[in-house]
């Protein structure tokens, strides 16, 4: 298994006391929808790591997979002057992980985390876990419980 994944799995166990069932998709998971399809689920019920730079801090916005984020939302949540897709080096050097599989929670760096809540409207979601071919499964509230992250409404919404 990838190092990043034993990483992962890892701090889950040190840090929280969770063992996560790892599942490993050599084809990818790179995409919400191509995560939805490698495990068989609904794409609102990928917890997507998105993460942002608000000010001069990153942020990490957990989204459900059939949602996009809602910069300007996540300015005023986080009384932000200006909201923007982070540098793939600094999250790397920032988080430990790389983008595309950074997972909601164990990061090398505390960071805000906000989360989505429409994720909330499944009993079980899916998150990446160290790579972009692996995730795991938990709940929404395991989700909150791990990662210590705000609900919020932090997607697109139409007007």
């Amino acid at each position: 298994m990838h190092p990043s994944i034993e990483e992962f799995r890892t701090h889950a166990r040190e840090r929280h006391g969770f063992d996560p069932e790892i599942r490993v998709f050599q084809e990818g998971t790179k995409t919400a929808a191509d995560a939805a399809a490698a495990v068989g689920c609904d794409v609102a019920q990928i917890a997507s790591s998105i993460v942002v730079t608000a000010d001069d801090g990153l942020v990490v916005v957990v989204t459900s997979g059939a949602h996009r984020v809602d910069t300007d939302a996540v300015a005023e949540l986080l009384d932000a002057t200006a909201v923007s897709m982070a540098d793939a080096d600094n999250v790397k050097r920032t988080l430990g992980w790389s983008i595309g599989g950074v997972p909601p929670f164990c990061h090398a760096t505390d960071v805000p985390i906000l989360i989505d809540e429409g994720l909330f409207e499944h009993e079980e979601i899916w998150a990446a876990a160290g790579t972009p071919t692996a995730v795991f499964e938990l709940s929404p509230a395991e989700l909150q419980d791990y990662s210590g992250g705000r609900r919020a409404t932090v997607y697109e919404t139409e007007s």
